[in-house]
C-alpha cells in the first residue's frame, strides 16, 4: 500500500529503509525539511532463519508501494542487527541467514567466551558475545555446517547485503557497512574502528573472508545503477536514535520484537558481564545498549491468552492495582538474551484465586515486560552512562497501559513520541546527510512527544527481582 501523508514536496527527496525482523518500510522525505512525502511497506516471512532473497523482494515491494525512486536523490538502509549473511565467491548466498533472535549458537557462545575470556572480549569489542552476535553464528556454522563454512567467501550483515544489492555491481569488494552495525558482529572494535581478525578466526576458523568496508557516518557508498546516491546504512537501533534526534543523555527504550534500552554516549563502555553491549552510534559516538528478546510479543501473548485485542488489554491492565496484588510475570517467553538464558521459559508467580482475573493477568504481563527493561536501564546508570531523558518507542509503546505504567516501574518520567517509523526516518536522515556532504546530519523538526509521569512503585521491581532467577529451563 502507498500512504500519502503530505502533499509531494519539492526536490531533493531522500528515502530511508527499515528492514526489520517482521517487515520492510520505506519512507520518502524532503531532504531539507524532513517532511514526509510518502511511504510503503511489505511483510517479511516469519522465523529465525530467512533467505535474504525475501528481504530483497520485500524491499522492492515496499519501494514500489512508496511510489518508486525515480524522483529520489539518495537512499540509505537501516536493518536488524547481527544477522549472519554468508556469500560465496560469486556473491551467491551460501545458506539462509541466521537472524539475531536465533539462539541455536548458545553452546558455541559459551565456548567462545571461555576460550578468549570475558574481560578480553569486553576490552576488544566493548561487548561480551551472546547468541545474537554474528561471531557466535559463524562458530555454529563452522561446527555444524563445515561445507558451508568452507564455501563462505564473504560475511556481511542484513543492511550490508541490501545496500550491496542496491549498488548492483555484484562485486564482493563493494560490500560496505558502518561503525554502528559492525560493532554488533563480535569481531569489530568500536573504539579503534577496525576489524579484529583474530576474533573472526576464533568464530569461523579462518579470517581470509571479505568483510564490508567500514564507511564514515556521512560517507557515500556509491550509487545505484540508476544514479541514486547510497548512504552507508546502519543497524536498526542506531537508526532509531538518529531518527529521533537523540543525543548524549538521551535513552531510547524500544519495544519491538526485541526490547532495547540504548543511550547515546560520548564515552565507550566495556562490560565483561555481558549485560551492556558497547555498540557504536550512526553519528560517531557510542551507543551502549541492553537488549532483551521479549518485548512487544509479550503483549501479543497476553492478548492471545485473554482473547482480547491490544486496546482491551490496556484497559484491563489499568483496571488492576499496581503490583497486580502480587502476581508477577517473568517474560522469558522466547528464552532470553539479557540475562543470557536462551533455554529459559516464562513463568507466573503468585497465582491465587484472587489474582486469577483478566485484569490481574494483563497487569502482570505489562509490569513483567517493563521490569525487564527497567533492569536494563539500571545497568546503564550503574555504568555511568548519562540518563537525562527517556523516550518510549516501538509498537509496544503504543499501548496506553505500557506508557502509563512505565514511569512507575522505571521510577522516572517518560516521553512517548508520536508513533512513527523512526528507524526508516534515521536512514532517510543519513541519506540526506550523505547527499549534502555536511559535517553532521540535518536538523529536522523533532517529533511531538507526550509526557507520562507516575509515582514510583519499587515494590513491583522488588517482587520481580525475587522471582526472575527461578525460571525453569525449557524441556527438550
Amino acid at each position: 500500500m502507498t500512504e500519502l501523508v503530505t502533499a509531494p514536496s519539492a526536490r531533493p527527496l531522500v528515502a530511508g529503509v527499515d528492514s526489520s525482523t517482521q517487515s520492510c518500510t520505506v519512507v520518502v522525505r524532503n531532504a531539507e525539511t524532513g517532511a514526509l512525502v510518502r511511504c510503503g511497506r511489505a511483510p517479511h516471512p516469519p522465523g529465525t532463519e530467512v533467505d535474504p532473497a525475501a528481504w530483497w523482494a520485500a524491499l522492492q515491494s515496499a519501494i514500489a508501494a512508496a511510489g518508486g525512486l525515480a524522483d529520489v536523490a539518495a537512499i540509505a538502509v537501516a536493518a536488524q542487527q547481527h544477522g549472519m549473511v554468508c556469500l560465496d565467491a560469486d556473491g551467491e548466498v551460501v545458506r539462509p541467514a541466521l537472524l539475531w533472535n536465533d539462539t541455536r549458537s548458545a553452546e558455541e557462545t559459551a565456548q567462545l567466551v571461555e576460550e578468549y575470556g570475558a574481560q578480553a572480549w569486553a576490552e576488544a569489542t566493548g561487548s561480551l558475545p551472546v547468541p545474537s552476535f554474528t561471531v557466535t553464528k559463524l562458530r555454529w556454522l563452522a561446527v555444524h555446517e563445515p561445507e558451508n563454512a568452507a564455501r563462505t567467501a564473504a560475511v556481511c550483515l542484513p543492511h550490508d547485503w541490501l545496500t550491496w544489492k542496491l549498488r548492483g555491481t555484484g562485486s564482493l569488494d563493494d560490500l560496505v557497512t558502518d561503525r554502528g552495525d559492525a560493532s554488533g558482529t563480535g569481531y569489530f572494535s568500536p573504539t579503534t574502528g577496525a576489524y579484529l581478525p583474530e576474533l573472526l578466526r576464533l568464530g569461523l576458523g579462518r579470517s581470509d573472508v571479505v568483510l564490508p568496508r567500514v564507511l564514515a557516518p556521512g560517507e557515500a557508498a556509491g550509487t545505484t545503477p540508476s544514479g541514486v546516491v547510497l548512504g552507508p546504512g546502519t543497524g536498526d537501533n542506531a537508526g532509531a536514535a538518529l531518527g529521533l534526534g537523540a543525543g548524549p543523555g538521551d535513552v531510547v527504550v524500544s519495544l519491538g520484537t526485541s526490547g532495547v534500552v540504548s543511550a547515546v554516549s560520548t564515552v565507550a563502555t566495556a562490560d565483561p558481564t555481558g549485560i551492556i553491549a558497547g555498540f557504536a552510534s550512526a553519528t560517531g559516538e557510542y551507543l551502549p545498549l541492553v537488549c532483551t528478546l521479549n518485548a512487544a510479543r509479550v503483549l501479543d501473548a497476553a492478548c492471545a491468552l485473554l482473547g482480547v485485542d491490544h486496546a482491551e488489554l490496556a484497559r484491563l491492565a489499568l483496571a488492576a492495582p499496581a503490583g497486580a496484588d502480587g502476581l508477577v510475570l517473568v517474560p522469558y517467553l522466547e528464552g532470553e538474551r539479557t540475562p543470557n538464558r536462551p533455554d529459559a521459559t516464562g513463568a507466573l508467580h503468585g497465582l491465587t484465586l484472587a489474582t486469577s482475573t483478566p485484569q490481574h493477568l494483563a497487569r502482570a504481563y505489562v509490569e513483567g515486560l517493563l521490569s525487564g527493561l527497567a533492569d536494563a536501564l539500571d545497568a546503564l546508570v550503574a555504568a555511568d552512562v548519562p540518563v537525562e531523558r527517556v523516550f518510549l518507542v516501538g509498537g509496544g509503546a503504543r499501548s496506553d497501559a505500557v506508557a502509563a505504567i512505565a514511569p512507575a516501574v522505571f521510577g522516572t518520567p517518560v516521553l512517548r513520541p508520536t508513533p512513527g517509523e523512526y528507524v526508516a526516518d534515521g536512514a532517510a536522515k543519513q541519506a540526506a546527510w550523505v547527499l549534502t556532504g555536511a559535517d553532521g546530519p540535518p536538523e529536522w523538526p523533532a517529533a511531538d512527544t507526550e509526557l507520562f509521569t507516575a509515582e514510583p512503585t519499587p515494590a513491583v521491581r522488588e517482587r520481580y527481582a525475587a522471582v526472575r532467577d527461578l525460571t525453569a529451563r525449557r524441556l527438550r
